[in-house]
C-alpha cells in the first residue's frame, strides 16, 4: 500500500481546490451557514498559514491548515480527508504535521472549532489529546460548535 506523504504547499492547486469544494459541501450538508467557519483561499494563502496537503501515490487526499493567531496560539482550518481516503489514518498524520509545525514556530497551544455532527474527527481530537474549552477569538457560542484545544509541546 502505498505510504502518506505529508508536506507544506500552496492551497492554490486544482486537487486542492476541488477537496476544499468537497469540505464544504460536507460542511453545507451539515450545518446552516451560520455554523460553519471556513476560511477561504485567500485568507489560507496568507503569510501566518501553514497550509498542508496529504499525497497518497500522488493523488490528493487530504489538507489542513494551521493559522497563527500571533498570540503564542494557533488555530486548524480546513482539515479534510477525501472519504476515499478515510481509513488511511490521513487525518491522524495531518495533525502530527501541524503540531510539529506548532513547535517549530514556538507557539504554546493549538485551538479548534469543530460541528457536532463530526464525530470521527472529534475523536481523531479527543485521541491526540485535545480538551474541549470555551469560544475563543472570534467565536461566539454555538449549539452546533465544539471547542477545542491542546498544548503544545516543544520536543
Amino acid at each position: 500500500m502505498p505510504a502518506v506523504i505529508i508536506a507544506q504547499e500552496t492551497p492554490r492547486q486544482a486537487e486542492v481546490l476541488s477537496l476544499l469544494e468537497l469540505s464544504d459541501a460536507y460542511a453545507a450538508s451539515l450545518y446552516p451557514a451560520e455554523s460553519n467557519h471556513m476560511v477561504d483561499l485567500s485568507n489560507l494563502e496568507k503569510p501566518e498559514v501553514s497550509f498542508f496537503v496529504a499525497r497518497r501515490d500522488g493523488d490528493t487526499v487530504g489538507c489542513c491548515a494551521l493559522v497563527d493567531a500571533g498570540d503564542g496560539t494557533a488555530e486548524i482550518k480546513r482539515m479534510f480527508v477525501d472519504p476515499g481516503a478515510r481509513g488511511l489514518r490521513v487525518g491522524k498524520l495531518l495533525l502530527q504535521a501541524l503540531e510539529s509545525r506548532a513547535a517549530q514556530l514556538g507557539l504554546v497551544a493549538i485551538r479548534l472549532e469543530t460541528g457536532i455532527y463530526q464525530p470521527e474527527a472529534i475523536g481523531l481530537y479527543k485521541a491526540a489529546g485535545y480538551v474541549e474549552r470555551p469560544p475563543f477569538g472570534e467565536y461566539q457560542p454555538d449549539p452546533l460548535s465544539l471547542f477545542m484545544e491542546k498544548p503544545v509541546h516543544v520536543a
